[in-house]
């Protein structure tokens, strides 16, 4: 999957920018204050992509 459409389906549920790291970006789920590391590659694997989603207790991307 595309990064960009990942950072869409988060923002989209109330998923923030908290920092910038080296190779990952730590992004928030304002709802529950989780955190996960969003890898800064252009194409990311589904299966990591469902584990995020999941961590982030978000709906899975369709």
């Amino acid at each position: 999957m595309k990064r960009t459409a990942l950072l869409r389906h988060l923002r989209r549920y109330g998923c923030h920018l908290k920092r910038e790291g080296r190779s990952h970006s730590l992004w928030t789920n304002s709802v529950n204050g989780i955190t996960e590391a969003i890898p800064r590659h252009l194409e990311i694997p589904d299966r990591l992509v469902q584990k995020i989603v999941k961590r982030l207790q978000l709906p899975e991307i369709k």
